[in-house]
């Protein structure tokens, strides 16, 4: 058991665990310490001097990083703090975009915050010299501008300890600092994978999705355009927050409302190509675990995962499942079932997805998911553009309705819901390959084994005769971990499920921003997966193949599953990359 400390923080006594930080003990004496650079667990280097207390010693410590000591008194809110830390925001200020009107951040913008907080009247209080970059708008998923950059690094530390991708990192020294890709290359040429998660990460507008919903827009204002949006599983558990509704409530039915006052032509939802997905994900891997193919295979349905695949470790592409992702499925079903089924000419048709992730963006581009000749997808939005879609509209988001998604590709079960948290196609996967291999029918839906936030959880699941061993990896850096102990020969599955972000889609690079101070208080990862366990487990039909609109879209259009039609519509094919990367996060020479 650990030595308990005692302390006192602005004259409340406190006890902690031996090592913790003054932080620590702050929160759970209920003291409030601003911060800026931090992010638990993740970036804990105490460099923006938000969080300095007084303790007796001669200058200001950062809270943040400085050890809780057996007596120690804390002082939170003297003048001199107030004034240390309104110092240190002027001095961030001085070399600051300051155009929060037009900032994607306004009034979600923890500088901003912390600004008014403070009682920041003079933001030129140190004016003189400003450094102008330019804005790196290259890429099709992430826009990166510097002026407004406060050198927080906590982009950076998520790049490379979360993700262990390593694309970006400070260069530079003092006033010139500035945090740059290898060669200060657009992004797009780096080994980036588009997860987003470092604009989650970011505490001011500095890094930002890439808008596209300018040209949804165009698409929607076109009298020649037919105009299909689909919704990913994870949107609806997040979007409320968007409007001041609680975390994790589930706003499926407004969502559809609010697209169709927004003008789009029909509304799908992606859990039916999600479904979908798991019919022919499943035969596939039946099909290689009889016809000695290659295992274990590994599910392909987030891009970030794919980029980071191959272009780390693209010796494992042929264990990738052919499987395009859901909403690329969708948008082939709806450029070729749903035309035939209108007599909507496919070029007249467009389709917009709603997604939780900026890596969809990059795959949206991929050429080879066009599989009529044109894209899948046109445009990708993520949940943040949506909301802020909907309020460019006046649209009163608490008191809509709730309407139901257009039948023709709305139908879903509750296998569905769960593609939106980690272990969740796994699961769903589980439930239609026991039935599919066994012939029973599985009584008991939920397998526990593999839910939850540990990073890597395995299991081995009995599917009859067939013992199937399984694991389930979310974040990229514990991809690499599983990764390398299936090449070091310490691990063998049959089955992996991979997700590129932790949790999943429901904390997914484009998905609401939750501050570090809010994730503090509630883990969206866990708040929002409940809300999709709680859809599946509402759901009347909780199967994927159950569902009668899959069922029907073979019986009409596609045969059975890994059909030749299938293949052509639904399946794809991967490649190796080589970009360049940052490898360790310090200065480098440019």
């Amino acid at each position: 058991m650990s030595k308990m400390i005692s302390l006192t923080i602005d004259g409340i006594k406190v006890e902690v665990e031996q090592g913790a930080t003054v932080l620590d003990a702050a929160r759970k004496a209920n003291v409030r310490i601003p911060t800026l650079c931090f992010l638990e667990k993740i970036n804990e280097i105490g460099a923006c001097r938000m969080c300095v207390v007084e303790t007796g010693a001669r200058t200001l410590q950062a809270a943040c990083v400085l050890p809780a000591t057996q007596g120690m008194e804390v002082k939170t809110n003297t003048r001199r703090v107030r004034h240390a830390r309104k110092t240190v925001l002027e001095l961030i200020l001085s070399n600051h975009d300051k155009k929060c009107l037009s900032c994607v951040r306004s009034q979600n913008c923890e500088l901003q915050r912390l600004a008014l907080e403070l009682e920041v009247t003079n933001e030129n209080a140190f004016a003189g010299e400003r450094i102008e970059y330019m804005v790196d708008d290259v890429s099709p998923s992430i826009v990166r501008d510097n002026n407004k950059c406060i050198l927080c690094r906590r982009c950076v530390s998520t790049c490379h300890k979360i993700q262990s991708v390593g694309v970006i990192g400070p260069v530079g020294r003092g006033f010139k600092t500035s945090i740059e890709t290898p060669f200060k290359l657009p992004l797009s040429n780096t080994a980036c994978i588009g997860c987003g998660q470092c604009i989650a990460s970011c505490p001011v507008g500095a890094l930002r999705e890439k808008e596209e919903s300018p040209m949804v827009w165009r698409m929607i204002h076109d009298p020649h355009k037919h105009v299909v949006v689909q919704t990913a599983p994870a949107v609806r558990a997040a979007l409320g927050e968007e409007f001041g509704l609680l975390m994790g409530t589930n706003v499926t039915g407004k969502m559809v409302t609010a697209l169709r006052r927004l003008g789009f032509d029909q509304v799908f939802d992606t859990d039916f190509a999600a479904d979908l997905t798991i019919m022919e994900e499943a035969a596939e891997l039946v099909n290689r675990i009889q016809n000695k193919g290659v295992l274990p295979m590994i599910t392909s349905c987030s891009p970030g995962w794919v980029n980071y695949c191959e272009t780390f470790y693209p010796e494992f592409i042929p264990n990738l499942s052919t499987c395009k992702s859901p909403h690329e499925m969708m948008g082939a079903l709806i450029k070729s079932y749903y035309a035939e089924k209108t007599g909507i000419p496919t070029r007249n048709l467009a389709v917009v997805s709603v997604m939780p992730c900026t890596a969809k963006k990059i795959e949206a581009d991929r050429e080879q998911l066009s599989a009529m000749g044109v894209p899948d997808v046109d445009a990708v939005i993520t949940t943040r553009e949506l909301a802020r879609m909907i309020k460019s509209n006046g649209i009163d988001f608490w008191n809509l309705p709730d309407e139901p998604f257009d039948s023709l590709m709305g139908e879903s079960t509750g296998a569905a819901a769960l593609f939106g948290a980690t272990g969740g196609v796994m699961e769903a996967a589980l439930r239609t390959a026991y039935e599919i291999i066994t012939g029973e029918t599985l009584e008991t839906l939920e397998f526990d084994m593999v839910r939850g936030l540990e990073g890597v959880k395995e299991a081995s699941i009995s599917l009859g005769e067939l013992n199937l061993r399984v694991a389930v990896a979310h974040g990229t850096d514990n991809a690499k971990k599983l990764l390398d102990s299936i090449k070091r020969g310490e691990k063998q599955y049959d089955f992996i499920e991979i997700m590129g972000c932790r949790g999943g889609c429901v904390d997914g690079g484009g998905q609401p921003f939750v501050s570090a101070e809010g994730r503090l208080r509630a883990d969206p990862r866990k708040v929002r997966a409940r809300a999709l366990y709680r859809a599946d487990a509402k759901m009347p039909l909780r199967k994927s193949h159950e569902n009668p609109g899959v069922q029907r879209l073979y019986k009409e259009f596609l045969e059975k599953p890994n059909s030749r039609t299938a293949h052509h519509l639904l399946h794809t094919q991967y490649a190796p990359q080589k970009k360049y990367r940052h490898e360790t996060g310090e200065g480098m020479a440019v």
